[in-house]
């Protein structure tokens, strides 16, 4: 039996991955990675690094991070603790969905997943107090590598939930998107 229920998002390769679960009056267990099934669902890359993270505080915005080219990575991205709002945006220089963003809640109750494709930019919104998050990376982070998006970038146009009551400084001082912005190549 599949542990893993592969939804696709309105943007292409996008993925929602809800986990099954196996509970009884112990506890439960659920299956977090299994690489044969999530190659079908696109994560076809050997996972390269592993990252956590803890935000504080609610309504805190993260992101919008992406990687250039060679050093674009698919990410799986989990919430272990809390609610958030999790967005991904297409970047991809020719998608019929360029400058898309869609926005999903991962709590550690819904046990949901967003698989996120190259070429797209992630960030995330806490909805309430102390949220650890957990990432699965195809690419190791490369800082020469590094893109970011401004979260209230003008033409993306996220309708993030709550009133945005922090960011840090280095996700502040990204500037929006030129005019000219075509998208990334993969």
């Amino acid at each position: 039996m599949a542990q893993f229920e592969v939804i696709a998002a309105p943007l292409a390769g996008l993925k929602l991955i809800r986990r099954r679960c196996s509970e009884d009056s112990r506890g439960y267990f659920s299956r977090f990675f299994c690489a044969d099934e999530l190659n079908a669902a696109g994560f076809s890359e050997p996972i390269a690094q592993i990252n956590q993270t803890l935000t504080r505080r609610r309504g805190t915005v993260r992101g919008l991070h992406f990687q250039y080219s060679p050093h674009a990575e698919t990410k799986l991205v989990s919430c272990l603790r809390g609610r958030i709002f999790d967005v991904a945006v297409d970047l991809r220089s020719g998608s019929p969905t360029f400058l898309h963003w869609y926005g999903v809640e991962l709590s550690a109750n819904n046990r949901e997943s967003l698989l996120i494709p190259q070429g797209f930019a992630h960030g995330f919104q806490t909805l309430e107090d102390d949220c650890e998050l957990l990432y699965l990376h195809s690419a190791a982070y490369a800082p020469s590598a590094e893109g970011a998006l401004h979260a209230l970038e003008p033409r993306v146009a996220i309708d993030w939930p709550l009133a945005i009551t922090e960011m840090s400084e280095r996700d502040r001082q990204h500037s929006n998107l030129p005019s000219d912005f075509q998208g990334i190549e993969l």
